[in-house]
């Protein structure tokens, strides 16, 4: 698909357009990017790899994000056979309901180097929205505004970024509005939306958006605890979430941490069946907004940081208390189906995330809220095998 044609987006409506005659801004610098050969620059990427890995090199560094921020919804993918991170809106340094941003910013990994994009549309940034990459586009679902009263309002946006043309398109909206959701991505295609909060509390439905046919379907609901802020990722046909808030049944405080943990299998016949299973608690305490990232290369599920203390957006528990993030690094190993401690004392631990990226180099965790709810911009990169190995 060429820089500007939408063959399989047809019924997206388009939001923001460059000017006629005007090459967009990712374009411009993915023609510059392309006069490299693509057989120099994986070859370059290749030798990095097996260097990092055979002789074992520090891992990478990347560039800070542009701007503190936590919150921020990021997703990973592919356009025209090279792969590109995305940071979207999230909170400042602040941490007040008008230091909620808009922005959205894109990073090459091969360069290293964080590049604004166009804004998310909208006349006001969104907290615990959630993204997705699938078909060389950017998903961003949901999440939810703050006024100065301290309303928060849950919103059924769809917004789809389109890379080569650095355009925003607008797709149909969630049948049920979500915040602090989890999204997987099935062949390239299929998006789950699993569990969240809507309006006045957490739901247990799991959302299909078909990001081909533009359109929505309800799968298998979860059997569990309806919770939010919870983390998990998609690998190949597998879900896997953990923890997140519930309403606390004793009344106080208001929302509490929920130690379940599932694994559903999607039905290859029919992507809104699934079948759900418990899992055995994952190492370490329950925890709240923990990043979290799959890879099926890896067949593997990767968690790090969260906080043990549920949180309002500034960082401080529904208890009262300031919340700090865990220094726990684990993940799921779906070939032999249990839990691995990749490092249970994680250097500059953090937590408010909305994901994790998963690179061969390791995984990387952008922004967050680092010890003392301080907003950062950190770029983190954590190794993907176990401490000492």
């Amino acid at each position: 698909m060429g820089p500007g044609q939408t063959s399989k987006k047809s019924s997206f409506r388009t939001e923001v357009r460059n000017p006629p005659g005007v090459l967009p801004l990712i374009c411009r610098d993915t023609l510059r990017v392309r006069m490299r050969t693509f057989s120099a620059r994986h070859a370059m990427f290749l030798i990095i790899f097996l260097c990092t890995f055979l002789f074992a090199l520090p891992l990478p560094k990347f560039e800070p994000l542009p701007a503190p921020l936590a919150n921020n919804a990021v997703a990973q993918v592919k356009s025209r056979g090279d792969l590109y991170l995305f940071s979207f809106m999230g909170i400042g340094p602040k941490k007040t309901w008008d230091d909620v941003s808009t922005a959205a910013f894109i990073l090459d990994p091969y360069i290293g180097k964080w590049k604004q994009i166009r804004n998310v549309p909208g006349p006001a940034g969104r907290l615990a929205a959630v993204a997705a990459g699938a078909r060389e586009h950017v998903f961003l679902f949901g999440g939810y505004t703050v006024d100065a009263q301290g309303g928060e309002i849950t919103v059924s946006d769809v917004n789809v970024y389109e890379p080569l043309t650095d355009r925003w398109l607008r797709g149909a909206d969630m049948p049920i509005a979500v915040d602090d959701s989890v999204a997987g991505v099935y062949r390239d295609r299929y998006i789950y939306l699993v569990s969240g909060w809507s309006k006045s509390d957490a739901v247990n439905n799991v959302q299909v958006y078909d990001a081909e046919k533009n359109r929505w379907q309800q799968a298998t609901p979860i059997p569990g605890r309806s919770v939010f802020g919870h983390a998990g990722a998609m690998a190949g046909d597998t879900i896997v979430y953990v923890d997140g808030a519930y309403r606390n049944p004793s009344g106080s405080p208001k929302y509490i941490a929920s130690d379940e943990c599932w694994i559903g299998k999607v039905d290859h016949k029919n992507p809104g069946k699934i079948s759900w299973s418990k899992l055995p608690p994952h190492p370490g305490d329950a925890r709240y907004r923990i990043a979290a990232g799959g890879s099926e290369k890896d067949h593997m599920i990767y968690f790090s940081g969260g906080s043990a203390n549920p949180y309002n957006f500034n960082g401080i528990g529904y208890n009262g208390e300031p919340s700090e993030p865990s220094r726990y690094t684990f993940a799921f190993n779906l070939r032999s189906g249990k839990w691995e401690t990749l490092n249970a004392d994680t250097s500059n631990p953090t937590m408010d995330h909305r994901g994790l990226f998963v690179l061969p180099e390791g995984l990387i965790l952008a922004g967050g809220m680092a010890k003392g709810q301080q907003v950062t911009p950190q770029v983190t990169v954590l190794n993907k095998r176990e401490k000492g190995l």
